[in-house]
């Protein structure tokens, strides 16, 4: 199965285009980095650089880029307006296609514990990656910025890295690491230079002061510009789209008497919420990504042609070969994304149906989440192989091997935990199929019953792989964990 990661380094440089070219140059000297997108801000002093890459070398490829700016850029002599705490300041892994949030999760520690061992820059882990629920927020790591966190590190317990020394790097501070879902960064400058103004509307517009869910902002100055701004980012469109948060940002500024230059996207914005603003500002009713004839276009070319292969025709024969993988726990993924597919098929559907209107909102939450579950079932498919292939290659090491022993261990413990994952995303799944068969479309009926019977199988198919790892493991502690949370669905 194909597999993309995006990560989208931020680094303290925004005025020396010589030193952002090369640090681009190193990330795309890893075989399969690509880059989407580079954008530099002279006041932020700051670049943001978007690439994609397979699961493979998406670290190699981060690594070297944070290398080359380890190397080029000093933060004793940086200035600019946005908060920074390295030289590669924020190096965050999105999963965008054959991944979850969880493989990113590994890969933002195995970058981790590289750029400590490798370039001698402690680390610390943020969002879906961190190991504390303090360091989840960016702005908790990063308070003080380079020189205040240089200060406290070697005397203050709570600035302890988690990949390090407790000293910063004498020129590169420290990166931070992380997982996280697609994040927008969006700005809206006003026409007035009162930064004082922009701090304001941040405060009452992000999530920490009781604002937007899922948003973070602060008021910077733009002094190229003579303007200043509210600069946000976006943690989840889909909980607060684009529109609502510029809305709420002119509802603030007209009260303190300010009007909107414009606004801007940093990087890269997703098709989709683009098409969610255009809906909401032209109130179009029923809206549906469908209705959008290149999306609809697409759909049509990737299944048209008769000599176009069958991706299930080559999942079915995969499974059928005489080999141990693909086996039961793909099966058993596999199954549980074509409930949350049918799911979302019949909550897009019925969102449409003017008799249904007073469950539009409903329909919106349940196809939010089963998009989630669904691609994160299909990425269980593979991830089931690679867990039993991990649990193989184990026992083929040498028996007189002191590494043997732990390396079953940790290759049951995860053949383990990869389907009760699955057990539990089926589980979601059926939980909305079962409020889809109240609230649904009565003319999708079986579609429903369908997919609760295939959510059913996948549950008990995957519940059954556990079982046959569980019985290896011998680690009580870590078996009676698993054992309660198989005892949690099905209780």
């Amino acid at each position: 199965m194909k597999t993309l990661v995006e990560c989208v380094p931020n680094f303290s440089e925004g005025r020396d285009a010589a030193k952002v070219a090369a640090v681009v140059s190193a990330i795309t000297s890893v075989p399969g980095a690509v880059i989407l997108d580079q954008e530099m801000d002279a006041d932020h002093n700051r670049s943001v650089i978007t690439f994609v890459a397979p699961r493979e070398t998406v670290v190699d490829a981060a690594i070297a880029g944070v290398k080359r700016a380890v190397e080029l850029i000093d933060l004793t002599k940086h200035q600019g307006a946005h908060p920074r705490l390295g030289a590669a300041d924020v190096v965050p892994f999105v999963p965008i296609e054959g991944v979850t949030l969880d493989d990113c999760i590994a890969l933002a520690n195995t970058a981790a514990e590289r750029i400590w061992k490798e370039l001698h820059v402690p680390v610390y882990l943020y969002e879906a990656a961190a190991r504390t629920p303090e360091r989840r927020n960016l702005e908790n790591i990063r308070k003080g910025q380079f020189e205040g966190v240089r200060d406290e590190i070697a005397t203050n317990p709570d600035r302890k890295p988690d990949f390090g020394e407790a000293k910063l790097h004498a020129t590169a501070g420290a990166v931070v690491v992380g997982a996280r879902k697609f994040l927008i960064a969006y700005n809206v400058n006003l026409d007035t230079p009162d930064v004082s103004i922009a701090k304001a509307i941040a405060k009452k517009v992000r999530a920490s002061s009781g604002g937007l869910p899922c948003v973070k902002g602060m008021g910077v100055e733009l002094k190229a510009r003579h303007l200043a701004q509210v600069s946000m980012n976006l943690t989840d469109f889909e909980t607060t789209p684009v529109a609502a948060a510029f809305e709420a940002v002119k509802s603030e500024a007209a009260a303190l008497g300010v009007g909107i230059v414009g606004s801007e996207i940093i990087g890269l914005i997703p098709k989709r919420a683009l098409e969610d603003a255009a809906a909401a500002y032209l109130k179009v009713e029923g809206f549906s990504p469908s209705m959008i004839v290149e999306n609809r276009l697409a759909a049509a070319m990737s299944t048209a042609g008769p000599a176009k292969k069958s991706a299930l025709t080559d999942f079915v024969a995969d499974v059928a070969a005489a080999t141990a993988t693909p086996g039961g726990g793909s099966v058993a993924a596999a199954a549980g994304a074509m409930a949350a597919a049918l799911g979302r098929m019949v909550a897009s559907m019925s969102r449409t149906k003017k008799t249904l209107a007073q469950y539009e909102t409903r329909f919106a939450k349940i196809l939010t989440a089963l998009e989630a579950d669904c691609a994160a079932l299909e990425a269980a498919v593979e991830r089931d192989a690679e867990s039993y292939n991990g649990v193989a290659a184990a026992y083929k090491l040498p028996k007189d091997s002191p590494e043997r022993p732990a390396a079953i261990q940790a290759a049951l413990k995860h053949a383990a935990e990869v389907p009760l994952e699955t057990a539990e995303r089926a589980t979601r799944v059926e939980a909305a199929l079962a409020i889809l068969e109240e609230i649904g479309s009565p003319s999708m009926a079986s579609d429903v019953a369908v997919g609760r019977m295939m959510a059913e199988a996948a549950i008990g198919g995957a519940l059954a792989n556990v079982e046959t790892n569980l019985g290896s493991i011998t680690d009580k502690q870590v078996a009676d964990a698993i054992r309660a949370r198989m005892e949690e669905m099905t209780s």
